[in-house]
């Protein structure tokens, strides 16, 4: 599901950050680690601050440039917490970056990129981006560690990507037709008649009520045939 995407960092200074970088990026399902120049990596406080994500770093690709972290992305975001008004470039909050990616992410390659600790991404970097990523927060206290900053975006994709695949999942159900619905209404007014439960002589009223609470329900096709064997049981017993 997130195979497509990659956490790109740029020149990290402390392998304590990579670490954590590590640890959000396991947290939330995503492996695909990227470090372009990275002052001081492998080290074992990467290793120490990943807490258990050592397969993440085990696989992480150093890369000698941006560039080269970059081949085959088809979209790709840098976070940067430089106001719009300083750089004029199309930029989303961390929650739209969830929604953009997962909307695709299943057919393109997608790179997340961090800047350095102290500095972020240089405008030229930047450049190399198609959208800008903002996290909101205290405007007066808005510096945020970069393993924090990869947490929270990545937290806003993972729950936003499995959303999407919930819905595409429901949206596979084959749901009862509007054909298999009179035929599931005509067998349950036969049945309630059967059980005396309806007054065969003024059905109507309690079949509306009836219809308006499997209409709102949805049955998919699945479940009109467990209510129809259900109906079917009932007729046999009434027959006995």
């Amino acid at each position: 599901m997130f195979s497509n995407i990659r956490i790109v960092l740029v020149e990290t200074s402390h392998p304590g950050n990579i670490g954590g970088v590590a640890r959000a990026m396991k947290n939330m399902c995503l492996e695909n680690l990227y470090l372009v120049n990275p002052v001081n990596f492998p080290n074992s406080e990467a290793t120490s601050r990943a807490s258990g994500a050592d397969d993440v770093l085990g696989k992480a690709i150093v890369c000698q440039s941006l560039d080269e972290a970059l081949q085959e992305c088809n979209l790709v975001l840098g976070a940067s917490a430089r106001s719009q008004r300083y750089i004029s470039w199309p930029q989303v909050d961390s929650r739209q970056c969830g929604e953009l990616v997962a909307s695709n992410v299943h057919k393109e390659q997608v790179a997340i990129v961090f800047g350095r600790e102290n500095s972020g991404l240089s405008n030229e970097e930047l450049e190399r981006c198609h959208y800008l990523v903002n996290i909101p927060c205290n405007p007066e206290f808005s510096s945020l560690n970069i393993a924090a900053a990869v947490q929270v975006i990545c937290s806003e994709i993972f729950q936003t990507v499995r959303q999407v695949d919930e819905i595409e999942k429901a949206d596979e159900v084959e749901y009862a037709t509007a054909s298999d619905m009179d035929r599931f209404y005509s067998h349950l007014e036969q049945t309630l008649i059967e059980v005396e439960f309806l007054n065969s002589a003024h059905p109507h009223k309690l079949m509306r009520r009836l219809r308006r609470l499997f209409n709102r329900a949805r049955p998919d096709k699945r479940e009109l045939n467990t209510l129809r064997g259900i109906l079917t049981e009932v007729n046999k017993k009434t027959k006995i």
